[in-house]
């Protein structure tokens, strides 16, 4: 079951800094819903581990996250997959792109892209959504307070 949600975010600060966020393991773990363990791997991938509860079924997510697209600082590809065991996998991605507003802030812009398959899968596709724009929801307006007060 795949779904698509976008959304735009203005965060008080200039593009160099939203980028050196988007970039950074610890203020990514911070935002992620969730998260309880996120470690680079390498440039451009990282080791999470994610508790999520979707309807009645809360399951543990370990999987790996992975930056493509580069295009500092103008925006990137997020992509992960996560296996929760018996609850089943999650899977998806977002496209960020970032433009100036002036030289003290950034307007944030994603498309993503989420798949789940196995038990979660089962729960319905209403349910299923509206988490997901949750939780997308919920990771830009924690990033954008977190890079907009540090």
């Amino acid at each position: 079951m795949a779904l698509v949600i976008e959304g735009e975010e203005r965060i008080a600060a200039p593009i160099a800094k939203v980028w050196e966020a988007l970039n950074d393991p610890e203020v990514l773990k911070v935002c992620i819903p969730g998260c309880q363990n996120l470690e680079k791997t390498s440039d451009n991938e990282m080791a999470a581990t994610v508790v999520l509860k979707i309807g009645p079924i809360k399951a543990t997510f370990t999987g790996a996250v992975t930056l493509e697209n580069l295009k500092p600082p103008h925006g990137y590809t997020i992509s992960g997959e996560g296996k929760g065991g018996i609850a089943g996998f999650a899977k998806g991605g977002a496209d960020v792109t970032l433009a100036e507003d002036g030289p003290n802030a950034t307007v944030l812009t994603y498309s993503a892209k989420a798949d789940v398959g196995g038990k979660i899968a089962q729960l319905g596709s209403r349910l299923i959504t509206s988490t997901s724009k949750k939780l997308a929801g919920q990771f830009f307006s924690t990033f954008n307070e977190t890079v907009s007060k540090g």
